[in-house]
């Protein structure tokens, strides 16, 4: 008899007709996942290219439309615009496009496909961000959905802020350490972590030194990436944070010059309010995806795609779902679980198959995990600053 991953033994308290199980239906689960998905991809037509358009078409409004009040005085109406554009901008239109989700889509233009989308100059038009697009593709299509919540995902949260939950310093200044990291983490993480991995992955190319991944962790290794000394913090410098930092916050704020230094100084303010923004907003709709004392990480690799579908619902959670504008303010993202088992269907599939995929967790004894995003924030919070911890899984023989 194989091995069984797990705990499908899900130890999860509220699921216990599966607790203890070694004869989980591993086939069964993955042939009906399949015909999901089989029925998902025959569907694919204009109605995913019209809904990706329309959700595109609301983020560029969001856009434009806090630019062009935020020249008028520093205020949270013209932030919150401009924030709500740049989230959407990640979250669905380059997160989608880059795993793949519009290249099946008939009709798709050149720049909505993973090969065409932000390539070159175009990163200036489509996806203007501190990440560099190839960089951020590695560490997140790549390792993070190959590796989910294993050590070697380097979005695994209950590993990358160990220096905050071990620290010997009292609660209040974990849960400040923890603010802090939320109002500025694409800056402090995403950029260097994504332009690291893809570092390493071009020194194992060119025949060099290197893993798949590194899995140190820790403040050592972000500050490293960004030393201007080495090799790497200079790319890091010259590649992400500076085409980012002085289109923002210095050239934007510059075209609104001519209404007076009043207007680009408001504009600068503006953007800078914004960016906090956007910094906690994708915080709180990425990061409890994969965090919560009732998810799983994993010590081994799967035996094969039918143990890997299995983890990627034990390991993910997804918010309340349901409207384009809740769907939207979400990022999509409150369809993890869909997102995780089919990495490469555009968010309007996700909206029809939901439904299903949980009344199959259901029948199959899986753990679906759905809260609110404030319960979902509230458990990411916990195992952030050591309050509670992970379940931790490794394959055991029945």
């Amino acid at each position: 008899m194989r091995a069984i991953v797990v705990a499908v033994a899900v130890n999860a308290p509220s699921t216990p007709p599966t607790e203890g199980r070694v004869g989980f239906d591993f086939d069964g689960f993955a042939r009906e996942l399949r015909a999901i998905e089989a029925e998902a991809v025959a569907s694919l037509g204009e109605e995913d290219l019209a809904h990706m358009r329309k959700l595109e078409r609301w983020g560029t409004a969001c856009t434009v439309l806090g630019y062009a009040t935020a020249w008028i005085a520093p205020n949270p109406i013209s932030m919150v615009l401009l924030s709500t554009g740049s989230t959407a901008r990640w979250a669905i239109v380059a997160h989608h496009v880059l795993h793949k989700g519009m290249d099946r889509v008939p009709g798709t233009p050149t720049r909505l496909t993973s090969k065409g989308f932000a390539q070159g100059s175009r990163r200036l038009l489509d996806w203007f961000d501190w990440f560099v697009p190839e960089a951020w593709h590695h560490e997140h299509n790549v390792l993070h959905h190959g590796y989910t919540n294993e050590v070697h995902d380097p979005d695994l949260v209950e590993l990358n802020v160990e220096a905050i939950r071990d620290a010997r310093i009292p609660r209040a200044v974990k849960w400040l350490s923890v603010a802090g990291y939320a109002l500025t983490w694409k800056l402090t993480y995403y950029a260097p972590s994504t332009m690291q991995v893809l570092q390493r992955r071009d020194r194992r190319r060119a025949g060099g030194a290197g893993t798949l991944t590194d899995d140190s962790r820790g403040p050592e290794r972000y500050v490293a990436a960004f030393d201007p000394r080495t090799p790497e913090g200079r790319e890091l410098w010259w590649r992400s944070l500076l085409p980012y930092g002085v289109g923002r916050f210095v050239a934007i704020p510059a075209l609104f010059a001519p209404l007076g230094p009043a207007a680009a100084l408001s504009v600068l303010v503006n953007s800078v309010g914004a960016e906090l923004i956007a910094n906690l907003h994708t915080f709180l709709v990425i990061a409890p995806n994969h965090a919560g004392e009732d998810l799983h990480r994993f010590t081994e690799r799967p035996r094969d795609r039918k143990e890997w579908f299995v983890r990627q619902v034990l390991g993910s959670a997804n918010f309340t779902t349901g409207g384009d504008l809740r769907d939207f303010l979400s990022g999509f993202l409150n369809y993890q679980i869909e997102h995780h088992l089919f990495p490469d269907l555009p968010p309007r599939q996700y909206q029809r198959i939901q439904p299903r995929v949980r009344a199959l967790c259901e029948r199959y004894g899986l753990p679906y995990r759905q809260e609110t995003l404030l319960a979902r924030v509230q458990k990411l919070c916990a195992i952030a600053v050591g309050e509670a911890k992970m379940k931790v899984t490794g394959r055991h023989s029945p």
